[in-house]
């Protein structure tokens, strides 16, 4: 076995596995009996997303899929931030 299998081996079992993760914070997302079980779940998207991304951009050798994982990244602590503030003061621009 060469290292080029094992690294396209061990990329294509992480990215079954973020996938599988973004399934189920997606299920939790939808399904969340509070707020804040749905925000963690949203977050908990947006990180499995951004992972997707690289492992992608590393798979395939593109700079694209690590620009679009930046911007994720960017957005995802921007929503974070606006919805936390929001389930604690009922308000996000004051």
């Amino acid at each position: 076995m060469t290292a080029g299998t094992i690294l396209i081996a061990a990329l294509s079992y992480a990215q079954l596995m973020l996938a599988l993760a973004a399934c189920m914070a997606g299920w939790r997302t939808l399904r969340g009996p509070r707020a804040q079980d749905r925000v963690l779940g949203l977050d908990t998207l947006y990180v499995t997303t951004m992972l997707l991304f690289v492992v992608t951009g590393m798979r395939i050798g593109t700079p694209f899929f690590f620009e679009a994982a930046m911007v994720i990244g960017v957005l995802a602590f921007a929503a974070t931030v606006a919805l936390a503030k929001f389930l604690l003061r009922g308000e996000v621009i004051e």
